[in-house]
């Protein structure tokens, strides 16, 4: 008996990368070069970035970057996929994502590997945000401090 080849379905992908996930890769893209050419000037780019924002989100992205001056001073801000980030030897420590950027409902404030936040076997690295009171704003201040260090 000779054996018999079985039909193997083609998988296909659930996900589909969107048209905003391009974009912020295209973003990145443009960042990477104007850092290594030397041309990318963080805090104007924030600047802008945040400018673009509408309303709701730019107030908050406005004190998340009055809270990383204040507290982690030494971070340089800068882009990261088009949204206002902050490094610490070329290394983004923490970042905002309006909810606009990907048409969430929500916007995010997170952090990359980089910052000093480990806390046992587990612990938080983004918060949603839909307002900022000054409660959240002294716990993110916190948190960028410690993250900073």
């Amino acid at each position: 008996m000779t054996p018999t080849k079985s039909k193997q379905k083609r998988i296909e992908p659930t996900a589909k990368i969107t048209d905003e996930e391009k974009a912020a890769m295209r973003e990145l893209a443009r960042e990477v070069k104007a850092q290594r050419d030397g041309t990318a000037e963080g805090e104007r780019d924030v600047r802008e970035k945040i400018a673009a924002m509408p309303e709701s989100d730019r107030v908050m992205a406005e004190r998340i970057d009055e809270l990383v001056k204040t507290y982690a001073p030494e971070l340089t801000p800068r882009t990261w996929y088009g949204m206002p980030a902050y490094a610490k030897n070329g290394k983004v420590i923490c970042f905002f994502k309006a909810a606009d950027k990907f048409k969430t409902r929500y916007a995010t404030f997170g952090f990359e590997e980089p910052a000093k936040l480990d806390d046992g076997a587990m612990w938080a690295t983004s918060w949603a945000l839909t307002s900022l009171d000054e409660a959240d704003a002294a716990r993110i201040g916190e948190l960028i401090k410690k993250a900073a260090s």
